[in-house]
């Protein structure tokens, strides 16, 4: 993992944090919300990922003596600076459980300290959780895609520096099986994969010489590729011939790898000639460009397709490339706190707020989280949060609160998860939405909406600011 100090953060952070602490509000209470306004890639859900890389950069965060001397240079107050030595995050963290669906303006994690700590580390939340959101979300949106099929991800060597490390997990808490990322894969414990390089077997002065070597080094987890200079004329027959060679030494050949041209003909092509030679068990893997549209595709034309190892657009979360993720004061000194706006999709929700699921009785999603004041158990009715005129009675449908305290007083309340552990929990919570939510090509829109307290406690403080 990346070795966090509070200096990951920006520089207005520590400029608002030092007017705070001069004036004496540095134990002003404030309570921040970490949502997103837009789902990414007009899908109709987002996957939570990365709470535990945050959680264990907060438990671990402070401002090293590099930090300190950095901040001197940049002409900090020395009063401001010997407090920052001293700095701990000791506040509290709600939030929803990592890997679970996330949806539009309903709070997603809700922050409560000191005003100080609470504005250090919006940065690293925001840093955090945008990124391995939208690459989770994207690693759904491939799985949808693939069905069955074995997803790795290729994308380390894309990715925008150490971003590919923390890709590698968000994608597995998305669907993926595996990864290339050998670093990902020791600290994360994900499955790692490959194959070969086509330098490889260009290093070689012929082809099957180089299958040979890789055989007899590499048997029990053998896939060539071979597309290196002739598909069909030269790669696959000499991957035949290897894997007779392997039969008679009593291993298989796992699988062959094609990089380029026509993926869907070339797969079934393959296949045909593989089977011709009885070797049925020979698994076929594509790369190339990949992303679920492109997989969406071949699975459609029936190409026998077992393995699909996806890179650029997975790990650079193409074409979105960004989550909106923002994080909005709520409550401050007591009082709730709202961001006023002309695009009335940009007005907050103020005070402390739970987050309602509602389910049917077979405990399938509805289509409906409802945002609330905190200390509501539930909500009968929710009001759409921009057009108050459009309501929803949620009477009949169990309702689930999911922000859950994760932090007190600085302290972790429960054992980390493993990676395999969330991305479990999200498998299943993605069950239970309903298949319209999932679609590519104009997904239903999941509700969200506020309850009739808040939107009262909401208009009063607009019509207070208004006046």
């Amino acid at each position: 993992m990346f070795n966090y100090t509070a200096s990951y953060t920006d520089k207005y952070q520590l400029t608002m944090s030092q007017v705070y602490f001069l004036k004496g509000q540095k134990e002003t209470k404030a309570v921040f919300d970490y949502f997103f306004r837009k789902l990414p890639f007009n899908g109709g859900y987002a996957i939570f990922a990365g709470l535990e890389d945050f959680l264990l950069a907060l438990d671990n965060l402070q401002f090293d003596e590099k930090d300190i001397v950095y901040l001197r240079e940049l002409g900090y107050h020395p009063d401001f600076i010997r407090y920052l030595e001293k700095f701990r995050f000791r506040g509290n963290v709600y939030s929803s459980v990592e890997g679970d669906l996330l949806f539009p303006v309903r709070p997603v994690i809700q922050i409560e300290a000191n005003i100080i700590e609470a504005q250090i580390i919006e940065t690293l939340l925001l840093n955090i959780l945008n990124f391995q959101t939208l690459i989770a979300t994207k690693a759904s949106r491939m799985r949808q895609a693939a069905g069955d099929r074995y997803l790795i991800d290729f994308g380390l060597r894309r990715a925008q520096g150490p971003g590919g490390y923390y890709a590698s997990r968000a994608a597995f808490i998305g669907g993926f099986d595996s990864t290339s990322n050998m670093r990902a894969g020791r600290d994360y414990n994900i499955p790692v994969s490959g194959t070969m390089a086509h330098s490889f077997i260009e290093s070689y002065d012929d082809e099957l010489s180089a299958f040979n070597h890789f055989a007899d080094i590499q048997p029990n987890d053998c896939v060539l590729v071979v597309d290196t200079y002739d598909t069909l004329k030269s790669g696959l027959p000499n991957a035949i011939a290897v894997a007779k060679k392997m039969e008679d030494n009593g291993v298989r050949l796992n699988g062959i790898r094609l990089d380029s041209g026509d993926l869907a003909y070339l797969s079934k092509e393959c296949r045909r000639r593989l089977n011709e030679a009885g070797l049925h068990y020979v698994k076929i893997a594509v790369s190339n460009q990949l992303d679920e549209y492109i997989i969406k595709s071949l699975v459609g034309q029936q190409a026998p397709i077992d393995v699909f190892g996806v890179g650029t657009s997975l790990v650079t979360g193409q074409p979105d490339a960004a989550l909106d993720g923002v994080y909005k004061l709520a409550w401050a000194n007591g009082k709730p706190r709202i961001k006023l706006s002309e695009n009335v999709g940009k007005i907050t929700l103020p005070h402390k707020k739970q987050v309602f699921r509602c389910a049917d009785n077979d405990g399938k999603f509805v289509g409906a989280d409802v945002v609330t004041m905190a200390g509501e158990n539930s909500a009968d009715v929710m009001h759409h949060p921009m057009y108050p005129l459009k309501s929803l009675s949620l009477a009949k449908y169990d309702k689930e609160p999911l922000l859950h305290k994760v932090i007190e007083n600085g302290l972790r309340l429960n054992n980390p998860k493993t990676v395999a552990e969330i991305a479990k929990y999200s498998r299943n919570r993605l069950e239970k939405l309903p298949e319209e939510y999932k679609r590519f090509d104009y997904p239903h829109i999941y509700k969200i909406g506020i309850s009739t307290q808040l939107q009262i406690e909401r208009d009063k403080l607009i019509n207070e600011f208004k006046k």
